[in-house]
């Protein structure tokens, strides 16, 4: 058995060590949350499946049949707009799920001493699970349309990733901040909202004015959507790599701050919470 030694001075040193020495509760979390999100449900997980698929239909209707805003390439509406529900579902559900990880948690957090990183982290990881299923799903759905990926989606692990480095980023400062400020789990629902508008998960950032392009790739969400798109429908999505780079920048930046702001706060959350 692993012995956890408390040295003065030494907590730097020894909490990175200790997440390695704490990983079955890593573990442990991340499948608990698997099981309470679909406990008692009649489909149970194909909920992550049904979500994004009634969102796609209702979007495709929406801003393909009614607004009639123009797709790209020979890819259907449909495939546009679930390759732009893969990376915001993950997203958004991990911003819900880790801004209320160390509240949803105080009984644990305000006992025994473990790494509270742990917490976010495996609440981000219960909603990869369900971003594979999604994958799963535009998997199916690119066969029913038969729709086939070329050499493109070989950068899809690298847009993944990015994906997560912006989810787990974002999820360090809202379960910190949510643990001070209660308030904040009333603001994340909005954000989520009004997130999902404001980026192109209905429609393509082609429509967006050139005059306004720079200021709407500020939003981390932007530059990851279409490269899942253009991953997943053979690059004929056009991917602005100036959008691109600027979500590595501002996801690095997530993540690094995230990072810092939490281990700051960390030392408090047993007496706040």
């Amino acid at each position: 058995m692993a012995e956890i030694v408390l040295e003065a001075g030494r907590s730097e040193k020894n909490y990175w060590k200790d997440l390695w020495r704490f990983r079955e509760l890593f573990y442990f979390l991340a499948w608990r949350d698997i099981l309470v999100r679909y406990k008692q449900t009649v489909v149970g997980v194909a909920w992550a499946g049904i979500r994004p698929l009634l969102t796609m239909m209702i979007f495709t209707v929406v801003f393909g049949r009614v607004a009639k805003l123009p797709a790209e390439g020979t890819a259907p509406y449909a495939l546009l707009v679930l390759a732009g529900m893969l990376p915001w579902q993950f997203i958004s559900s991990s911003l819900s799920a880790s801004s209320e990880s160390l509240v949803g948690n105080s009984n644990l957090v305000s006992k025994i001493y473990f790494p509270r990183l742990i917490v976010p982290i495996s609440s981000v990881m219960t909603s990869f699970v369900d971003f594979l299923i999604t994958v799963a799903l535009m998997a199916g759905v690119m066969v029913w349309f038969r729709f086939t990926p070329d050499w493109h989606l070989v950068a899809l692990p690298l847009f993944s990733a990015l994906a997560f480095v912006c989810a787990i980023g974002a999820g360090f400062w809202l379960s910190a901040l949510t643990v001070e400020y209660r308030d904040i789990r009333h603001v994340v629902p909005f954000i989520v909202q009004f997130g999902m508008y404001l980026s192109p998960v209905g429609f393509s950032s082609s429509i967006v004015p050139e005059r306004w392009k720079l200021l709407y790739a500020c939003n981390p969400a932007v530059g990851i959507i279409d490269g899942f798109r253009w991953s997943l429908l053979r690059g004929e999505v056009k991917l602005d790599m100036n959008a691109v780079a600027l979500s590595i920048a501002i996801s690095l930046a997530l993540c690094s701050s995230g990072l810092w702001y939490f281990r700051k706060t960390e030392r408090t959350f047993a007496d706040v919470i």
